[in-house]
């Protein structure tokens, strides 16, 4: 079974964000990049079933240079090799086009990637992936087994949890719960030794139109100030709620 692993190269929560060029792009100066947390739980998902059942692994980023050190760590933590689609990711349609290129020339019978990513958190690029590849697809994914050419998955519904059956190839739509967040691996000395030598492939963009354009962006409303209110004095709370919060 060979496997891809979908990684986006994504800026860490603790970052401080901030936008240039009258607020049409994302300010990197100073940023910490990080791999996708949703992506994270699908490699260390696809690292057991190579690890289990003698699966081959490989990972993939759309991105210029600045994502190779995300690939690295991938790379440090288990992946046999990777590749790096060297193409700015300007939209999920043209995200998913590169990869569909990618897969279809190697032959993948599994695809996982995060269910959406935490940036701009999306969601499109695994079902359209899927649709451009015809391959069976499950999102929302927190359970997946593979036996042969059958997989058992189960995913989050609104009220509950789905159990589903589908065959080879797949693409998943991964998220918390794929793995215990205790299983998540660090890259240890070994493994980072060992990545240096692990094939890194720069794959040329086959120069997909992106079909939309960020035009601006923009910081939530600043909290506005907190107003205190007696505990005893509920007249002048429910004033508050009717006339200002407009919730009553």
């Amino acid at each position: 079974m060979k496997i891809l692993v979908c990684i986006s190269n994504v800026p860490d929560t603790t970052s401080k964000i901030n936008f240039k060029e009258n607020n049409t792009q994302f300010d990197t100066t100073g940023v910490q990049f990080v791999m996708n947390p949703n992506d994270e739980f699908g490699l260390t998902r696809a690292m057991w079933f190579k690890e289990k059942q003698g699966a081959s692994l490989s990972v993939v980023t759309v991105g210029d240079a600045s994502v190779e050190p995300t690939l690295r760590k991938a790379l440090a933590i288990g992946a046999d090799q990777g590749y790096r689609i060297d193409a700015l990711p300007t939209d999920g349609f043209a995200v998913a086009k590169e990869l569909a290129a990618l897969v279809k020339e190697e032959g993948f019978d599994l695809v996982i990637a995060g269910r959406e990513s935490i940036d701009y958190n999306g969601g499109m690029v695994p079902g359209i992936l899927a649709s451009l590849l015809d391959y069976n697809y499950v999102t929302n994914c927190i359970s997946l087994e593979i036996d042969g050419e059958q997989a058992t998955a189960i995913r989050e519904i609104d009220g509950g949890k789905e159990t589903l059956t589908t065959a080879l190839p797949l693409v998943i739509g991964g998220q918390k719960g794929l793995v215990e967040e205790s299983d998540l691996r660090i890259p240890n000395m070994r493994g980072i030794m060992m990545a240096r030598q692990k094939q890194l492939h720069i794959r040329a963009a086959i120069g997909t139109e992106s079909l939309t354009q960020d035009s601006s962006y923009s910081k939530p409303d600043p909290k506005g100030e907190v107003t205190m209110v007696d505990a005893q004095d509920l007249d002048h709370l429910i004033s508050l709620l009717h006339n200002q919060a407009k919730v009553l």
